[in-house]
């Protein structure tokens, strides 16, 4: 880490460790600042992003059954987080490996991990509240049987890490977070500031800092930046911004990566905080409004389907709701989700092609399984971000079986 291009600042400074002539440069962040001057910038910006907040909290009270929505965006957020750290999968591949084990990849698993760790998350929450206990759980189950296994799940690291490009050594890094020796006080403060000091603060502005802080500290040997993108839904719900997890976050990161990544640096360099809170909240106002716009188009196809269904004696209103979940079915799954016969289950999905609700992409695999999918409600899942623009017709390329 080149030392010359930072500056000690509120927020850490470069340091080497003393006494040893092996030692390398590494930043050594201060702990997390109780009081901080906002801008008219990041005043204005704050103002937008609450509205827009407030805009999709209010949605979640709403919605007669906001658990539909929420399996979606869940699906969503643990994608994007997961491709962040270099996991090659669709929302298609995520979708059709929870229902067909033959399509389940070691992309596909890190996917479902990132799910199960964030389910486990909000039940713990319910008890606890956001302290290393719940964050060394959670990391082992992000890391269970998946890529990085090997590297101490569940527990903080004992040895430096790096960041920079393959091979780089802690001199050509681009950043070498704390030695291990720092983490207890920092991870300490950390807890403090999101549990307590922190609560002075407006709760979007104490999520950014929150999750800068986190990814500064660096506590894991992997994992930090899915665990740390995780908490910030935590926190917003800890704080009752959001009664539902549906803000996805990630997803703007994602789209905007190498920009999340240098908001991230120049705090650690400049301490250019100013223009990392400014992504952040333009991060939640975007995010915030595409969740309602898409949450929207989704509630308006349930319910049409649904006044459709119900005007005959059937399963068909238990299969929307199946497939507004999952727009990807068989016969197999449909069979065991709504416990029907193989022969009820087919008929019930032929009944749901015929009304246009699913489409064949015809049989794969050993056994030859037929996969149907539901085109309106996959692409409201998999449009673009675009707040008023229509559907985007090109979204289902690429689903072939």
């Amino acid at each position: 880490m080149d030392a010359s291009k930072f500056v000690a600042s509120a927020f850490g400074a470069p340091t080497r460790e003393p006494g040893n002539k092996w030692a390398f440069t590494y930043y050594l962040p201060n702990f997390v600042p109780r009081e901080i001057n906002l801008s008219s910038r990041v005043v204005a910006q704050l103002s937008e992003a609450d509205a827009a907040l407030g805009h999709l909290q209010g949605l979640g009270l709403l919605i007669t059954d906001p658990g539909l929505l929420i399996g979606p965006y869940l699906r969503r957020e643990a994608l994007a987080s997961s491709r962040i750290e270099g996991t090659q999968a669709s929302l298609s591949d995520v979708f059709q490996a929870e229902i067909d084990a033959s399509r389940v990849s070691d992309d596909t698993a890190e996917v479902q991990r990132y799910l199960d760790a964030t389910k486990q998350a909000y039940e713990l929450a319910r008890t606890l509240p956001i302290t290393q206990r719940l964050i060394l759980q959670v990391h082992a189950t992000l890391m269970d049987g998946v890529r990085g296994e090997e590297k101490s799940p569940g527990e903080f690291r004992r040895s430096p890490v790096w960041v920079g490009r393959a091979g780089a050594t802690p001199d050509t890094a681009i950043f070498v977070p704390p030695l291990p020796a720092h983490l207890g006080d920092l991870i300490g403060d950390w807890e403090k500031f999101v549990n307590d000091d922190g609560r002075a603060l407006p709760a979007l502005i104490q999520a950014a800092l929150m999750h800068y802080q986190f990814e500064t500290i660096h506590p894991f040997l992997d994992g930090n930046g899915r665990i740390g993108r995780l908490l910030i839904n935590l926190l917003l719900m800890e704080r009752g911004r959001l009664p539902l997890p549906l803000l996805y976050l990630s997803h703007y990161f994602e789209t905007h990566r190498e920009e999340y990544y240098a908001r991230l640096q120049a705090v650690r360099e400049d301490g250019a905080i100013e223009d990392w809170l400014i992504f952040f909240l333009e991060a939640v106002k975007a995010q915030a409004d595409d969740a309602v716009a898409r949450s929207r188009k989704l509630v308006e196809i349930r319910e049409s389907y649904h006044g459709e269904a119900i005007k005959e004696r059937s399963n068909l209103p238990r299969l929307v709701d199946v497939i507004v979940r999952n727009p990807f079915v068989t016969v197999k799954s449909v069979e065991v989700r709504l416990e029907l016969t193989n022969q009820g289950a087919r008929n019930l999905i032929k009944n749901a092609e015929a009304r246009g609700w699913l489409r064949s992409l015809g049989a794969h695999g050993q056994g030859g399984r037929e996969l149907w999918f539901s085109p309106a409600i996959f692409e409201v899942m998999e449009m673009p971000m675009t707040y008023y623009g229509d559907i985007d017709p090109e979204s289902t390329r690429g689903l072939t079986p």
